[in-house]
């Protein structure tokens, strides 16, 4: 199970605080400093059976700054991926990768059901 997370990010915290606590092992990866490849990111949508866009940090500042509430809607879902691949922060965070599903945000009734 992979944890992609920024560090600094308290929603990624409470994520881990709580992996830690039912005791599930996963590999943990910095999503600023080693940010998901174009093709991580189509396999993990591909496995989601999620929207892309829910694989955009739209709270975030690189999100706000480039204007991509205006931009998404006109751009290929490829020109989405290979956007992602450019800036982990772009990329909605915790992000859990687990054999069978992506995960996307934490709220914990979500993972609680997802990892039983």
């Amino acid at each position: 199970m992979l944890l992609l997370c920024y560090p600094k990010c308290t929603t990624c915290q409470k994520a881990k605080k709580w992996l830690d606590e039912k005791g599930i092992a996963y590999e943990e990866r910095d999503i600023k400093t080693e940010n998901p490849s174009a093709d991580e990111l189509r396999a993990w949508h591909k496995l989601s059976g999620l929207p892309l866009k829910k694989f955009f940090n739209t709270s975030g500042n690189s999100y706000k700054n480039l204007g991509l509430k205006d931009k998404l809607p006109a751009m290929s879902e490829d020109e989405q991926i290979e956007l992602l691949a450019t800036d982990g922060m772009l990329v909605k965070r915790p992000l859990l990768v687990t054999d069978t599903r992506v995960l996307t945000g934490f709220r914990e009734a979500e993972w609680s059901e997802a990892l039983k």
